[in-house]
């Protein structure tokens, strides 16, 4: 049965510029790939019925998996939905990414669901990988740089 992931931060920084880093293919070329992999964005067209197209590659030993979607609605600072499917015909189905944030009173409130997971990636390491990925989103957005 595949798996739905939730996770929930609050991340010191205002929604507008959280949910640029979702969807400015620079951004999301720097944050998403978990540590040890690195991401080549191949297509990223940030609106409703747009698609996107990506790869991560891992650093120790070079091989890469790639998997892209459709945008089905953005909601600029408060609402991305998207889903994701692998090119692996081993990782079947489709995944629905659900990104929800609202302005708190130190910063941004921010709650992703991963619906649909497949099977063989255990839920433990969809949640260790998306730890790296969030922990690095947050060092690129919380920085104040006004130069």
């Amino acid at each position: 049965m595949p798996s739905t992931i939730r996770l929930h931060r609050v991340i010191a920084v205002k929604p507008e510029k959280l949910y640029r880093a979702f969807v400015e293919p620079d951004a999301v070329a720097s944050w998403l790939p978990p540590y040890g992999f690195l991401c080549t964005v191949h297509e990223l067209d940030a609106k409703a019925g747009g698609r996107h197209r990506m790869s991560f590659r891992n650093f120790t030993t070079g091989e890469s998996h790639s998997f892209g979607g459709t945008y089905l609605e953005l909601v600029p600072g408060e609402r991305l939905v998207y889903t994701d499917s692998f090119d692996d015909p081993n990782l079947p189905g489709e995944m629905t990414v659900t990104v929800s944030l609202r302005a708190v009173s130190v910063g941004t409130e921010m709650n992703i669901e991963q619906q649909g997971v497949p099977d063989i990636i255990p839920a433990e390491a969809c949640y260790l990988g998306w730890q790296d990925s969030l922990d690095k989103l947050a060092k690129l957005v919380v920085p104040e740089i006004d130069q």
